[in-house]
Order: structure tokens, then sequence, then C-alpha cells
């Protein structure tokens, strides 16, 4: 199984989707997997998995308002496409009753 770190910057709709699935109201610390990168810096990270490959998505206060908003977006993307197969009401032109304003 391939493992990826992945900055908050370079995330793509798949690992974000990921991310609001596994997390839907953020992480806590632990969730939060520390280790040393190849400069022996330590590196703070939350995982998501797909069959192949292992994401290490780097934590910082930014990521979690990346997916925030990204579920944000995605919540409003789902209200709009309800919205999109209902028929809208016509008034009835023809009609001869008047109202008045």
């Amino acid at each position: 199984m391939r493992r990826v770190i992945v900055d908050y910057k370079k995330l793509n709709k798949e690992i974000l989707d990921l991310l609001v699935q596994k997390f839907p109201y953020g992480y806590d610390s632990e969730d939060i997997i520390a280790f040393k990168n190849a400069q022996n810096e330590t590196i703070e990270a939350v995982e998501v998995r797909t069959e192949d490959t292992i994401y290490l998505v780097k934590v910082s206060k930014r990521l979690l308002d990346t997916m925030e908003l990204f579920q944000e977006d995605d919540s409003d993307c789902d209200d709009s496409d309800e919205n999109e197969t209902e028929t809208p009401e016509v008034a009835d032109e023809s009609s001869d009753e008047s109202e008045d304003y």
C-alpha cells in the first residue's frame, strides 16, 4: 500500500471528501498521528485511506477551515440540486380574476 503525505493546499476533491466523511465534526487529538520526516521535523497528520493509498494529511488550523468550507459548499450543492427537480408554480394569466395590490 502506498503512503502519501499531503499538505492541505494540495488536497483534491477526492481526499477532501474522504476527510469530511471520516471526520464530519472535525478531528480530535487522538486522531492525529505524529512522525518525523526526512529533515527530522515532527509532522502531525490525520489519516484517510483508499483501496490502494494511505493519505497522511498535514494538520493545521487551515485544514480544519478547508474541511468546513468544503462541507458547506457540498451541502449548498445538494440543496440546489433538489430545488432544480421541482417544478415552479406558474400563475394562470388567463384568469379573469384580478388581485388588488
